[in-house]
């Protein structure tokens, strides 16, 4: 898969996380359209690989992601309105550390619950704010009782910076509920990998700022057998997540 690099100079706002929707890659909206028109798979993984970004404050260079497990397969969506996939991915079996400090089991501790899962970081001008603000304006849209039986996880992609208290009131900023993850960035890429999403080292520009390559997907989980069923490419609208969530949350299979 090929991973393009967004550039930007200006300062992240995590209080404006709708902001710069025109930042967004074009090329994400070019996958979705493939889908609906009932593309080969092949073609649509082409395209949707084009909507994988590097976030940052500078350049990137592009990425390959020889490693990762390849998101390829997709099928009738079904009543979704994001893209359902006919291979689904099983919850990372991995141990983190949450923003209290604590480890965290990500398959044991949002076991019985959907999720919706994004590998990001704090400081990515565009792509991450954007869309952690889609998916809090989605979920502040539904019934508590939908609420109640979703977690949305947040895994850093830059550890180093990320620390747990930074995380926290960078999350705080979308939903105080949205749960945040940091540790080893060896676990952490191992992780995304095993679920389709390439992660690389990042990179500290000579002006101090970081530049993080990652895939820019949400992978939606459901309860029932924490398998990734649905996905969501970068540029999602807030009323998308609203409509699908509490599908997830239901595990409604497409047909």
């Amino acid at each position: 898969m090929h991973f393009s690099a967004h550039s930007s100079s200006r300062t992240p706002s995590a209080r404006d996380p709708r902001a710069s929707r025109a930042s967004r890659d074009p090329r994400a909206s070019r996958a979705r359209r493939m889908l609906r028109r009932g593309a080969p798979a092949g073609a649509v993984a082409a395209a949707a690989a084009l909507a994988l970004t590097a976030c940052g404050s500078g350049s990137g260079s592009s990425a390959g992601q020889d490693s990762a497990a390849q998101v390829t397969h997709v099928q009738d969506n079904g009543p979704y309105q994001g893209h359902y996939l006919s291979r689904s991915f099983a919850m990372p079996d991995v141990t983190l550390t949450d923003t209290a400090g604590r480890p965290f089991d990500l398959r044991q501790q949002t076991r019985g619950r959907s999720v919706l899962l994004y590998f990001g970081y704090t400081k990515c001008p565009d792509v991450c704010p954007t869309t952690m603000g889609d998916i809090a304006v989605g979920m502040q849209k539904l019934p508590e009782s939908v609420r109640q039986k979703t977690d949305v996880v947040f895994v850093s992609t830059d550890p180093k910076d990320d620390t747990p208290k930074a995380l926290r009131s960078w999350l705080d900023s979308f939903d105080k509920s949205f749960i945040g993850l940091t540790g080893d960035f060896g676990t952490i890429q191992k992780a995304a990998r095993s679920v389709g999403v390439d992660v690389e080292p990042p990179v500290k520009n000579s002006d101090g700022t970081v530049t993080s390559t990652h895939g820019a997907e949400v992978l939606g989980y459901f309860a029932g057998d924490q398998q990734a069923h649905v996905l969501y490419t970068s540029g999602t609208t807030s009323k998308v997540f609203a409509h699908d969530i509490p599908l997830i949350a239901k595990g409604e299979k497409a047909s």
